[in-house]
């Protein structure tokens, strides 16, 4: 996830890590946590850049790339 997201062009620069915080042999899940750094309130950056489906989707990406 680290290169991942280090490596976007819309998150690089705001991407500051990324943590495992549980983890599931049987289910194959796993949980973890993004942190970002985000600038001062600026004009639809939370609504938009930082919206969870918008990261989710930057990972989406990454995988389908990969394939």
């Amino acid at each position: 996830l680290t290169d991942v997201y280090s490596s976007s062009p819309a998150l690089g620069r705001y991407f500051r890590s990324a943590q495992v915080v549980h983890f599931s042999n049987e289910s194959s899940t796993v949980f973890y946590q993004l942190e970002f750094s985000v600038p001062p309130l600026t004009e639809g950056f939370m609504e938009n850049t930082m919206n969870p489906d918008f990261i989710r989707n930057v990972l989406r990406q990454n995988i389908y790339d990969e394939d």
